[in-house]
């Protein structure tokens, strides 16, 4: 398990980190985005988006739950989940996360909503919102990403 942070100066900052992430990301991957409303979760996901290759700005998952992206418009298939208003870690198993991830990238904001140890093999990410206003932005990343991230 290799440990770090470093501080995200703004959305430019954060959305590098993202894109450095596309870089090393692959179908079966997940990825856990934690931190406040506001903290940068989505701005994160869309630098991943955007470094895959999506024209446009992702929407916020938020109301939709789970936003796919798919070959042509990005170069390996994502799901982009924001598990905010699941009220139960049960309803997580109705999203067929499981067997999505055979074939796609799992970007999951609110992961603590899916229940303690869901995917214990995630590179897990958190942000933070600085006194500042800048970001601080800390993570765990476990075996299945050494030589992967930090990058």
């Amino acid at each position: 398990m290799t440990r770090g942070e470093e501080r995200l100066a703004d959305v430019a900052a954060t959305s590098a980190v993202g894109a450095r992430l596309a870089a090393v990301l692959r179908p079966g991957d997940v990825v856990t985005l934690t931190g406040g409303l506001g903290a940068g979760k989505t701005s994160l996901a869309r630098g991943v988006l955007a470094a895959l290759g999506l024209a446009e700005e992702a929407p916020s998952p938020t109301f939709a739950i789970v936003q796919p992206y798919d070959p042509p418009e990005v170069r390996l298939p994502v799901l982009h989940i924001d598990l905010y208003r699941l009220d139960d870690a049960g309803e997580v198993d109705e999203l067929g996360l499981e067997e999505a991830r055979l074939d796609a990238a799992l970007l999951v904001e609110w992961p603590e909503r899916a229940g303690a140890g869901r995917w214990p093999d995630a590179l897990a990410l958190n942000i933070a919102v600085t006194p500042d206003g800048a970001r601080r932005l800390t993570w765990e990343a476990p075996d299945a990403w050494d030589g992967r991230w930090p990058r």
